[in-house]
């Protein structure tokens, strides 16, 4: 539902939404979790820091520092707000009007994908509801394009990285340096071609996972399987969607016809 709002809103629901897949795949302990969102926390700090510092952007940081409290107080009103929006929404029947249909959608979606994968025992199988998260959007075109972009751009990246490892056996030290590579690659190309962040995404998770001592053509392999599965799964989602609502749209015109 925060797609209605500005990107930035959007991309944290996401995010919250992927941490909660990866979580969910590998269960922990309550201090195993408060451990893992210690290091998320101290990621994101290091990368708002590293930020402030290449931009020079010390003054703006510290003013938004500053005006936390008042921001949160900003965003809790905005939220409430959105939900009476809903709520009314709901009330008065015009649920095509709002977020709630794009929302259901991704809703039964992401059920679908996370029960596939957990009842068939997919390894990484988290790929596939995340996947299907990331390229399904409100409109059919956009999600044919970015369903499209993620598998290709993810299989080629798969097959890159799993050719470098496989046959050049890369050191340690060379590992470190490609995952920083396509670390960076990464975030250049993001607002720039989903095709090749995908690729780059790919290759940057398998040789971070194969610094890590994990098994790199294995882990690239699993990673091109589950994003053509999560791929498929949204789009074909998506065009069943627009097929039932033909279907409503042809009987409410014939039924408008009967009428007069």
């Amino acid at each position: 539902m925060l797609t209605r709002r500005e990107a930035g809103y959007s991309w944290v629901g996401q995010q919250c939404v992927i941490t909660f897949l990866v979580a969910s795949a590998f269960p922990a302990s309550v201090e195993d979790a408060l451990d893992r969102a210690l290091l998320v926390l101290a990621g994101g700090a290091l990368q708002v820091l590293s930020a402030a510092i290449l931009l020079r952007a010390f003054d703006q940081l510290s003013n938004h520092l500053t005006s936390l409290a008042r921001y949160v107080r900003k965003e809790e009103t905005a939220l409430h707000s959105a939900l009476l929006e809903t709520a009314q929404s709901v009330r008065q029947c015009k649920i095509l009007n709002s977020a709630l249909p794009y929302s259901l959608l991704v809703a039964i979606t992401l059920a679908t994908t996370t029960e596939l994968y957990r009842r068939f025992q997919f390894p990484s199988g988290y790929w596939i509801p995340m996947t299907a998260l990331l390229v399904l959007k409100p409109g059919i075109t956009d999600t044919v394009n970015r369903a499209i972009a993620r598998v290709l751009g993810t299989v080629t990246g798969a097959i890159l990285a799993s050719f470098c490892i496989a046959h050049l056996h890369p050191s340690s030290v060379v590992l470190a340096g490609l995952t920083l590579l396509f670390a960076w690659l990464s975030y250049g190309t993001l607002n720039v071609n989903y095709a090749l962040y995908s690729s780059f995404i790919t290759g940057y998770i398998v040789f971070l996972l194969s610094l890590a001592s994990g098994p790199g053509p294995v882990i690239a392999q699993r990673r091109a399987l589950c994003t053509a599965l999560g791929g498929s799964i949204a789009l074909g989602v998506r065009l069943i969607v627009i097929s039932l609502r033909k279907d409503i749209w042809k009987r409410a015109a014939a039924a408008a016809r009967q009428s007069v």
